[in-house]
């Protein structure tokens, strides 16, 4: 499945009220350990159909940002039933993020 951009206009729907676990990955355009997570992230997409994987720009999403405390990126948090399931702060391989699920 395709990595999907979450928005405060969409995160209700896509994360909140989503029937499968989500993964999200909170990120900013300029973090050196985001851009070596983000194809980590973007292969766990493809290759889970079981999840919904997003991603949050925080430069662009503050408020999605600040109602999940992230602090510093990359941040990875799990969602289950609209609720936070597992948090991860910084870049990690991909078994230590398939762990987290």
């Amino acid at each position: 499945m395709a990595v999907l951009t979450i928005t405060k206009d969409n995160f209700e729907n896509e994360v909140l009220n989503s029937d499968q676990p989500v993964l999200l990955d909170f990120w900013a355009s300029w973090c050196g350990p985001c851009r070596m997570v983000s194809p980590i992230v973007d292969e766990i997409a493809e290759e889970r159909t079981d999840i919904k994987v997003g991603k949050i720009n925080v430069d662009e999403q503050g408020e999605l940002a600040q109602q999940f405390g992230v602090m510093s990126i990359p941040t990875l948090v799990v969602m289950k039933n609209g609720q936070i399931a597992n948090k991860a702060v910084g870049a990690m391989p991909k078994e230590n993020i398939l762990a987290l699920l």
